[in-house]
């Protein structure tokens, strides 16, 4: 566990560093759509990053909206359907967002299973069980869902335009400490994924590395998933506009980033077996990413030794994509509270407003511990890709 430190919010007591101007530490997609909630609620966002957003682990996952290895689902799944909205919103525009609305299935997971996403399965437009006939080879029950399915790379670089055109600005270096930043900042927005370990400094961040293999796409139109919650090796296949995508792996605690050749070999085979036709498919790439996984997602704010507050969002393993958007909303609930007010609003915020998004007074708001806070069991990891 981190440190503690005061979590008490007194409204009067804000930060006197003589700027208005957040900072938000991490270049990812937690850290990019943070930030462009922000800017576009009317706040002055400068973003910091030691690298570039296509060098983060955001760039190297598979894209696939569904919440998977994340506890407690109930905060999860909220978070998942809130950018399960703004994706499917941003699919109109796939060339310019990288986001895709994509027809698959998700194996393993029979109609009445209490694997604590019915919420999330009655909120997904047209989720229902696969019938027989709908699934490959091997595969007993599953889900059918037409669900977004981003091109990261694409998406990350659509994120750090929206995020200029609203103003905000992007740095390419990392503070030494959160309390530099917090010298500078009005307010501090920790999204620095699996370098909270030594930022914050938070131990509990650990990373679960993740390899894939990039082939060229044989054919396969929709996205395929065969994943146990807790299992080291998983099945999945989603055809991306640069390739089909192979996975993957869930390696606990291991930090190297170089693709293992034996291990890339059983990813294909695994995927060879209900699809046969990519045992064949011509190899483009390897990839390796590390997911800054945590026993609980950290979403809460803290004021720094020097007075500043900071609201740490991290720990999202590999669900980033999936919960970006809805957890976007919630910094920006904390950061208009402790700034004292709402900032601009905006008939289409981050996706679109909404009448529990970033302005609602949450029961949870600044000076209370959140159910997935530090210290109690709570949102974990992470999902293909």
């Amino acid at each position: 566990m981190p440190a503690r430190r005061d979590t008490s919010y007194h409204p009067a007591m804000t930060s006197d560093t003589g700027t208005d101007e957040v900072w938000v530490v991490g270049g990812g997609v937690i850290g990019l759509t943070s930030a462009v909630a922000l800017a576009e609620d009317g706040h002055r966002v400068r973003v910091v990053s030691r690298d570039a957003a296509d060098a983060t682990t955001s760039a190297v996952a598979g894209g696939l909206c569904w919440p998977y290895r994340i506890r407690p689902y109930e905060r999860a799944v909220a978070w998942s359907v809130r950018s399960f909205e703004v994706l499917s919103g941003l699919a109109r525009r796939p060339e310019e967002t990288g986001a895709r609305l994509v027809t698959g299935t998700m194996a393993g997971a029979a109609p009445g299973d209490d694997d604590g996403l019915s919420a999330w399965y009655a909120a997904v437009p047209g989720l229902r069980p696969a019938r027989p006939d709908e699934l490959p080879p091997g595969t007993a029950a599953g889900w059918r869902a037409r669900t977004p399915l981003v091109d990261m790379p694409a998406h990350l670089r659509y994120l750090e335009r929206r995020l200029t055109a609203a103003g905000g600005t992007l740095e390419r270096r990392a503070p030494a400490s959160l309390e530099e930043a917090g010298r500078t900042a009005s307010v501090v927005v920790n999204c620095s994924g699996l370098g909270a370990r030594e930022l914050v400094p938070d131990p509990e961040v650990r990373p679960v590395q993740g390899q894939l293999v990039i082939v060229a796409n044989p054919g396969v139109r929709e996205w395929f998933v065969a994943a146990d919650g807790g299992a080291a090796d998983t099945t999945y296949l989603l055809p991306q506009p640069y390739g089909l995508v192979l996975g993957g792996t869930a390696r606990e605690g291991a930090w190297s980033r170089e693709p293992d050749p034996a291990v890339a070999e059983a990813i294909v085979a695994r995927c060879a077996g209900p699809f046969p036709e990519v045992a064949r498919a011509r190899v483009l790439a390897h990839r390796v990413g590390l997911r800054p996984s945590r026993s609980a997602v950290r979403l809460e704010a803290e004021r720094l030794p020097g007075g500043t507050w900071c609201v740490h969002n991290y720990g999202h393993g590999g669900a980033g994509v999936t919960v970006a958007w809805g957890c976007a909303d919630e910094v920006v609930g904390w950061v208009r509270r402790i700034l004292g007010g709402p900032g601009r609003e905006q008939a289409d915020g981050p996706g679109r407003e909404q009448a529990d998004g970033p302005g609602r007074e949450q029961a949870d708001g600044p000076g209370r511990e959140q159910p997935g806070g530090p210290g109690r069991e709570g949102a974990a990891e992470s999902g293909p890709g």
